[in-house]
């Protein structure tokens, strides 16, 4: 779905399980995976197809920003790199943080045992994920998060690293917890999550004027109603 669109920027509601992910290796270039989510939202292909600024992981629904033209790619790119552009995610974790608003501060780096996966580590990059918590249900709670910085795969890891690893997320220690949840429309639900529930929420880069906003998707509301 578009959610935005100017004549320098296109914003797109990323569906969950849709990968952006690219590689030299296997061939899969970034216009490859600007075709691959512009399907996936139903946007027949441009002329001149927009140009990837970041992405999010397979898993992550939410907004996605792409580039119209060199110039725009240039301002938006320069804007995450300097931590401009604000981003707003929600999540489901496993538990009930404490305190029940704070600020993650963990340095990253790769997992040397799986080059997939990152870790905690003294030696990694400095990381740090602003969150709060917006409701509390039995076994999980809603949260609104801030990522001050952009490193891969931070959100999860951050949660999981403090013992709330996100509901679905079979990398980082929370695809399997809905086998204890007692409510059996909850573990119903549940059961059938095959991904993080992970959601981009909003993309603010006040100066160039853009604040797009994407609701949550289909799965996530589910779990709301469900919890």
């Amino acid at each position: 779905m578009v959610l935005f669109e100017n004549d320098d920027v296109l914003a797109l509601d990323k569906p969950p399980g849709v990968s952006m992910a690219t590689s030299t290796k296997g061939g899969k270039s970034a216009a490859d995976a600007v075709q691959r989510l512009l399907a996936a939202c139903g946007v027949p292909r441009p002329d001149s197809p927009p140009l990837l600024v970041h992405r999010l992981d397979a898993g992550t629904s939410g907004v996605v920003l792409f580039a119209k033209t060199p110039k725009a790619h240039r301002a938006l790119s320069l804007a995450f790199q300097e931590r401009r552009a604000r981003k707003t995610y929600r999540a489901l974790v496993w538990g009930h943080p404490v305190p029940a608003v704070g600020t993650i501060d963990l340095a990253l780096a790769r997992d040397p045992k799986d080059g997939r996966k990152m870790r905690v580590s003294a030696e990694g990059k400095p990381s740090s994920t602003r969150y709060a918590t917006l409701r509390r249900f039995s076994s999980l709670a809603d949260l609104e998060l801030h990522p001050e910085t952009g490193r891969t795969h931070q959100i999860r890891v951050h949660l999981s690293a403090v013992g709330h690893p996100i509901a679905g997320d079979d990398f980082y220690g929370g695809a399997s917890r809905w086998h204890g949840v007692r409510d059996r429309r909850l573990r119903e639900a549940l059961a059938g999550i095959a991904r993080p529930l992970l959601h981009a929420a909003r993309i603010e880069i006040p100066e160039m004027g853009i604040d797009v906003a994407a609701p949550l998707p289909g799965d996530y509301e589910e779990i709301l109603a469900s919890a």
